[in-house]
């Protein structure tokens, strides 16, 4: 089916309000749930919802917790999340981060013992709305092995690098480190579809594009193989050593995913040149790779973002799409 985006977001907000959110942070995480739906990342928006609102129930997550500032020298603040709930400590971190970059012309916000921040890509739009080069990655649970490994020993951390542009029309490439975030498996198997290219080992070790067998063995896939398994390590090392708290290893010993560690960076390319020399480069780059000879006759090239930009337009338009049985387990919880 399919809702108005309105309709969504007043009723994310409803029940939001009901387990201790204020007016504020009720629209604000709402927002953020729909806005994931609105934009095609069905995974965490309202397929996450449920989910969310049973962790605060069960008190994994504090709707009250605002992150805090522990320490802060130049261009650098260290904040403590306080458990509380992921997106809305994001946002707060970026926009710090933005803050310390108009100002030294680079800002780092280390975010440690927060909780999961559903879509990394929000954080990159909103850095780049702001007009900054924006950079953030986080930690996650160990759900994916090591190199030559069986076992899940680190995490598909995700990364994210988002590029501004004037017209809005932002670059933000928002990439887990295995092949397909669990997110994006786990929207798979609702749906009963199988993933277009291989995204894990099933249960015999054999890659498989089967969602359901990867859950199972736990495996997935990392990016570019070993390339891919090292990223993964270096991402979680600098989370780590900048927040002093959590790596996957003690995460992966909580009963749930949390207490994750989480970077963003900002960088305001105007302290080095101007606004319109900034599109001027981005776009010829643009430019450059959509003149590309597509690989299969009728096809498009995109850049990071704009499908997501067109899939925007279209559900503002037309309604966004719900998995029926998703929506029915939502309005049970007004």
């Amino acid at each position: 089916m399919r809702i108005n985006y309105n309709e969504l977001k007043e009723t994310f907000k409803k029940i939001l309000k009901t387990r201790g959110f204020t007016e504020e942070r009720a629209t604000e995480a709402a927002s953020v749930f729909a806005d994931n739906s609105r934009d095609g990342i069905y995974s965490h928006g309202a397929n996450r919802f449920c989910r969310m609102i049973k962790y605060m129930d069960e008190g994994t997550i504090d709707p009250k917790a605002e992150p805090t500032e522990t320490v802060s020298f130049g261009a650098f603040v260290r904040m403590d999340g306080h458990r509380g709930f992921g997106p809305t400590n994001a946002k707060v971190a970026m926009d710090k981060a933005c803050d310390l970059a108009k100002e030294y012309g680079i800002g780092i916000v280390a975010l440690g013992n927060t909780n999961h921040w559903l879509r990394g890509g929000s954080y990159g739009w909103q850095a780049a709305n702001r007009g900054m080069i924006g950079i953030c990655f986080s930690n996650t649970t160990a759900n994916m092995p090591v190199w030559g490994g069986k076992d899940p020993k680190i995490g598909n951390n995700p990364l994210i690098v988002g590029i501004p542009r004037s017209n809005g029309k932002n670059v933000v490439l928002d990439m887990a480190i295995s092949q397909y975030s669990y997110g994006k498996i786990e929207q798979t198997k609702l749906l009963g579809e199988q993933l277009p290219y291989p995204g894990g080992f099933d249960t015999k070790g054999n890659l498989t594009c089967d969602p359901v067998e990867i859950e199972k063995s736990q495996r997935a896939l990392p990016i570019g193989y070993w390339k891919g398994s090292g990223l993964s390590l270096v991402l979680d090392m600098m989370a780590t050593v900048l927040t002093a708290a959590n790596d996957v290893q003690a995460i992966s010993n909580f009963d749930l995913e949390i207490g994750l560690s989480q970077v963003f960076i900002a960088i305001d390319p105007t302290k080095g040149s101007s606004v319109e020399d900034t599109d001027a480069r981005v776009s010829r780059i643009i430019d450059d790779i959509k003149s590309s000879i597509p690989a299969n006759e009728g096809t498009k090239i995109y850049y990071p973002a704009e499908r997501e930009v067109k899939t925007r337009e279209d559900n503002l338009t037309n309604g966004v799409p719900v998995v029926d049985e998703v929506w029915e387990q939502i309005l049970k919880l007004l």
